[in-house]
């Protein structure tokens, strides 16, 4: 029982370390690439965009197998274009499926690709999937190692309590955000 709450708890921070990630990549678009200054990017008051991380908790789910096998057309290693295709793939499809929750929950949802071009109802567009898929391999390859050997750390204790108090704001936030 202990493994796999340690299993539930490292995911669980898998997935605020990538929210926080996310919402911080917003803020970077909003404020140093278009120039339209800060907003909080973020559905709830935190600073964290929940869509980030549950699209990286699904990656790590779906695609960690693919990513350790060598895939190969004779004697390139095709691996790294099908998951990058595949998380273009996932990527785009929780987009469109988190516009129509928000929209569902808060009558509208935060983006609007009408200015792309392939884009559909505004919702999801190529432009945008392409650099979620960028932005998936890096995660994927560079980040999550990195996280896996942060949650090796020796004072599990430590780790538990803080993934605790992350999880009690969280819900805080969520239930006075929905709720209130």
């Amino acid at each position: 029982m202990k493994e796999k709450w340690i299993v539930v708890r490292n995911y669980y921070l898998y997935f605020m370390l990538y929210s926080v990630i996310g919402w911080l990549y917003e803020v970077f678009l909003e404020v140093v690439v278009y120039r339209w200054g800060f907003s909080n990017r973020g559905v709830l008051f935190g600073p964290y965009c929940p869509i980030y991380g549950t699209a990286a908790v699904l990656f790590i789910l779906l695609l960690t197998g693919i990513k350790k096998k060598s895939i190969r057309v004779k004697s390139i290693n095709i691996t790294p274009a099908i998951v990058f295709f595949l998380i273009v793939v996932l990527a785009t499809l929780l987009e469109l499926m988190g516009s129509y929750v928000m929209e569902v929950l808060t009558g509208g949802w935060m983006w609007d690709y009408t200015r792309f071009a392939w884009n559909f109802q505004g919702r999801i567009a190529l432009n945008p999937s392409l650099r979620f898929g960028a932005g998936g391999m890096v995660f994927l390859y560079v980040f999550q190692p990195l996280f896996e050997r942060i949650t090796m750390i020796r004072q599990q204790n430590v780790l538990s309590a803080v993934v605790g108090v992350v999880l009690i704001l969280f819900l805080t936030d969520a239930a006075t955000t929905f709720l209130c």
